[in-house]
């Protein structure tokens, strides 16, 4: 799969309708490829999928993999971002998170299986837990509380690498495994919970920016587009993984708030609130592998990246207030 100059593929991603889905069906159907969206818009959005049909490759069927996927057709590919991936979200659907995390997982490789299709399975940093190596390589086990509130995320992400390590020993199953760390972009929720859109939305309303904490705890900000073009890349690879996928630029909660603040010309103070409970206390990666299997790195910088996601948000601000 090499874009323009290559074969077009037929290529599933389950979850398409959600943030990073819609931008990579956006990539996929720009490269040339036909997409098969499958969504059951839980926590996606339909305008993710704005003017994708127009290009007639482009089919959207809402349905969640938790049921099966009677799909006959012929697929080249799978790209699996199925789940809720905020906390927020989550939080509020543990069992779904859990039923999609491994049900989900299990039913789209018992297809990649049948079609003999290239399986690419969305991990996550999670599961590395609050870690205790630092930074962290792909080597890392993790340190995860397999009860706590945030297991039914972080442990479903962990089964679903089991169950791709597993059909691929068990059945031959080209599978492939990338752990995607903090993305961020245009087209994420003005309500999606996570770092980013909550502080920018509080800096455009004037409001507190709130932090969990003492804000000392780091993130690893990658912006989505770079994010997309992992994924990309690992399509046409048969590397199994996994593969850190995400910014080794390492900053605290505070700078990240200070940065936006400076960037929106916000005069919000900023207001520590507790805690949460399992909140990893570090994030960044290694992407050495990345580098050497993929020929990847994340190209674009911090600070441009806010600056396109800040008028992202601004314009859904205004859109909001009329």
């Amino acid at each position: 799969m090499t874009g323009r100059e290559g074969r077009p593929r037929r290529i599933l991603v389950a979850g398409g309708a959600g943030f990073v889905g819609g931008h990579l069906c956006a990539r996929l159907l720009a490269d040339g490829h036909s997409v098969l969206c499958v969504d059951n818009l839980s926590t996606g959005r339909p305008r993710n999928l704005d003017g994708f049909a127009e290009t007639g490759r482009f089919d959207f069927v809402e349905a969640d993999i938790v049921d099966g996927l009677a799909i006959t057709d012929p697929l080249d590919a799978i790209v699996n971002l199925a789940s809720p991936a905020s906390p927020p979200d989550y939080l509020s659907a543990p069992i779904e998170t859990l039923r999609t995390g491994s049900a989900g997982t299990l039913a789209l490789l018992e297809l990649a299986r049948a079609a003999g299709a290239r399986l690419v399975q969305a991990s996550t940093s999670e599961v590395y837990g609050d870690p205790l190596t630092h930074p962290q390589t792909e080597e890392y086990w993790g340190n995860v509380n397999p009860i706590g509130p945030r297991a039914v995320y972080d442990e479903s992400k962990r089964f679903g690498e089991a169950a791709c390590a597993a059909f691929a020993r068990e059945y031959g199953t080209n599978c492939g495994i990338v752990r995607i760390f903090n993305t961020y972009g245009p087209g994420m929720r003005t309500d999606d919970g996570r770092l980013v859109p909550n502080l920018i939305m509080q800096a455009l309303a004037g409001e507190p920016l709130t932090i969990h904490g003492s804000g000392e705890q780091t993130r690893s900000l990658c912006y989505v587009e770079d994010t997309v073009d992992a994924l990309v890349r690992m399509l046409e690879r048969v590397h199994l993984g996994p593969v850190n996928v995400g910014n080794p630029v390492e900053l605290s909660v505070r700078q990240v708030a200070t940065l936006i603040k400076e960037l929106t010309g916000s005069a919000s103070s900023l207001k520590f609130v507790p805690t949460m409970i399992d909140d990893p206390r570090r994030r960044k990666p290694v992407i050495e592998l990345a580098e050497r299997e993929l020929g990847w790195w994340p190209r674009t910088e911090l600070r441009a990246g806010l600056r396109k996601t800040i008028a992202f948000f601004a314009r859904e601000r205004e859109a909001l207030r009329r």
